[in-house]
């Protein structure tokens, strides 16, 4: 088992095995394709283009063509088209239609036309204090906010957690999903796998949580980071 330690401020003797494993950790460049500055486009906001969406998002997770869905339909193409690029408003009938060969109920098509996008916001202090497996080890956890439906279809928990001298460590959590931590206070070494990782305030550690992971040294009392965790919606969590 590799127990070398990589420092995320680069500082310190490290092995050679751990150069290279902290080398292969390192963000490699990639495409994004989310623009965190994009803003959608306005049609969105049009019955046609919702329903539209809603359909091509519902064939596609069916797994058949827009061919195979005009057949069943008894929608021509070209109509089909129009409706899923929110060209055209289809009628009563038609919706009908596209209900029973998609099997969703005809309202599930005006989901994201009338759906609700909802914010929370905590004031500093007044998370919630929860239960989780760690807290039996003195990990105090402070939910900072929850959705628990969005159109993403992703559920996102973020905590504040504190470790103090009456915590332990603790470094056998493994749940679905991915986590993010932003160290905020103090020192841990944190392991992930076989991986260890010495943070320090403003590190970061980004990882399939699907991994045995946890503090594995509370190196500086107190300790206080964030942990973002994020999974898809039903996925079971502890």
């Amino acid at each position: 088992m590799d127990k070398s330690v990589k420092d995320g401020k680069g500082g310190g003797d490290v092995t050679k095995a751990s150069k290279k494993a902290k080398a292969s950790v390192q963000p490699k460049s990639a495409p994004l394709h989310q623009d965190p500055h994009a803003v959608r486009d306005t049609r969105e906001k049009v019955l046609e283009v919702a329903i539209g969406h809603e359909v091509r998002a519902f064939r596609k997770k069916l797994g058949i063509t827009v061919a195979d869905l005009a057949a069943t339909t008894n929608i021509s193409l070209g109509m089909l088209s129009k409706i899923e690029n929110g060209i055209t408003s289809p009628s009563l009938t038609t919706l009908q239609a596209l209900s029973r060969a998609l099997g969703v109920p005809l309202s599930s098509f005006f989901r994201r036309f009338e759906e609700e996008r909802n914010a929370v916001f905590v004031k500093a202090g007044e998370g919630v204090d929860v239960e989780r497996r760690g807290t039996r080890a003195g990990h105090q956890y402070n939910l900072l906010g929850y959705i628990s439906s969005n159109t993403a279809g992703v559920t996102v928990e973020p905590y504040l957690i504190t470790l103090t001298e009456d915590s332990d460590v603790f470094p056998v959590f493994q749940h679905d999903g991915m986590e993010f931590l932003y160290m905020l206070e103090g020192e841990v070494v944190y392991r992930h796998g076989n991986n260890l990782f010495r943070m320090l305030p403003g590190d970061s550690l980004f990882f399939d949580a699907d991994a045995p992971h946890g503090p594995d040294e509370l190196t500086k009392l107190p300790i206080r980071y964030l942990s973002i965790i994020s999974y898809g919606q039903g996925s079971n969590q502890d």
